[in-house]
């Protein structure tokens, strides 16, 4: 049997923001156990807890889509550094398959900085065929100096400006025209976005990646610094912007995004949120007839 947790994750209330399943003492489980398992939560995503490879860091982690691996994830990020932090103000380093990324735990809030700047990738973005896979009139697609934009930063989003509120709320993945703009964009996950007054305001869709939408999505938060900065909406130095996702969910979330910019050029990206625990027990390890990786 093997310790789970489970922490609602960018909130400081619990039954809110993006729940997360932490598996503990996973280094004998193999990928295809780890999937299962991941298979079993359903959550958007679950993080396994591993001894490092380097003994100077705290954890080697591995996170998973209820139907596939990814690299990095923001979420589970702050997550397992908040429970590893067991409460206390430290720098938890923990080892992921993108690289290595430091964490910050300060008065209860964990900030991570982005173990990948983001790069814009090919892909078509049509307006058109984005705003009938979302079920929207084309005109509410887009904002003054914003375009939708394919974007990687381990993970790979179609980042799409919508024209106000009530277009965001209004946006829903609609077949079969949502396949075709993702195989079109290259990626099978879309980032919603429109201003507010305190930042933005979002929502992420990854049906065929077995999440309908996500309440919070901390690696799409980074990435979305290379969309803004490329839209002329960062400013040099240091650029604080608080992100609101999960809200059309009833899951509301608050999401802190720091974009470092010198000399026009992203330098760094940090982002910050709390968590709660609200769930732990133990699972079965599953049987897989695979080899261990």
């Amino acid at each position: 049997m093997l310790e789970f947790h489970i922490w609602d994750v960018f909130t400081d209330r619990a039954f809110s923001g993006n729940p997360l399943a932490i598996v503990t003492g996973a280094d004998g489980l193999t990928t295809a156990q780890m999937q299962i398992i991941a298979q079993q939560f359903n959550l958007s995503e679950t993080i396994f807890v591993m001894a490092p490879r380097d003994a100077a860091n705290t954890a080697r982690v591995r996170i998973f889509f209820p139907t596939a691996e990814i690299p990095f994830a923001g979420h589970p990020t702050i997550g397992c550094a908040l429970h590893l932090s067991g409460g206390a103000d430290v720098r938890i380093l923990l080892e992921e398959e993108a690289g290595l990324v430091p964490v910050e735990i300060r008065n209860g809030q964990a900030e991570f900085t982005a173990p990948k700047l983001p790069v814009a990738q090919p892909g078509q973005a049509d307006p058109d065929l984005i705003a009938r896979a979302t079920d929207l009139p084309a005109d509410a697609i887009g904002l003054p100096g914003h375009q939708p934009a394919i974007w990687q930063g381990g993970p790979a989003f179609l980042y799409v400006p919508v024209r106000d509120l009530d277009a965001l709320a209004a946006a829903r993945p609609i077949q079969p025209f949502w396949s075709q703009a993702m195989q079109a964009a290259g990626v099978d996950s879309a980032y919603l976005y429109t201003p507010v007054k305190s930042g933005y305001r979002a929502r992420m869709f990854s049906p065929t990646a077995g999440i309908p939408e996500d309440p919070a999505t901390g690696s799409a938060s980074a990435i979305l610094a290379g969309q803004l900065l490329a839209s002329h909406a960062l400013a040099e130095g240091e650029n604080r912007i608080p992100l609101e996702q999960g809200i059309e969910m009833g899951r509301a979330s608050r999401i802190d995004m720091t974009a470092v910019v010198e000399a026009g050029e992203l330098r760094q990206i940090r982002v910050a949120g709390c968590a709660v625990p609200v769930a732990q027990g133990k699972i079965r390890i599953p049987v897989a007839q695979v080899t261990k990786s």
